[in-house]
């Protein structure tokens, strides 16, 4: 089975977030020739490859594929190694009761927007 990607999304996307094809590449621990013929569209990535890809641009493997026009991403890669402290509050947050997770919901949106 042949995932086809959509090489403008996938530009879109990174251009979104102000990333050069060499920074996009380095963030998703490809080499530059390989993700350059991703973006071109000459290659096709495994889907674990394009999980990371969709990881790294803040989407969605359904997007990037057209599965879905909405390209808010639909899951997140928490790596206790790189973001101990995160993980930690996620690792809490599982264990705990709806009303914990709403109040901390609240509070997070008012963090973020008195940013």
């Amino acid at each position: 089975m042949s995932i086809l990607v959509n090489i403008v999304r996938l530009k879109q996307c990174r251009e979104k977030l102000g990333l050069t094809k060499m920074e996009a590449a380095k963030r998703m621990q490809l080499s530059q020739p390989a993700y350059l013929r991703y973006e071109a569209g000459t290659r096709t990535p495994s889907l674990q490859t394009l999980t990371v890809i969709a990881n790294v641009l803040n989407t969605s493997v359904e997007y990037l594929t057209d599965q879905s026009d909405d390209s808010q991403p639909n899951s997140y890669t928490i790596l206790k190694s790189k973001e101990p402290e995160l993980f930690e509050l996620i690792s809490k947050c599982k264990n705990s009761n709806e009303n914990m997770i709403k109040r901390l919901s609240v509070y997070a949106s008012k963090l973020s927007d008195s940013q």
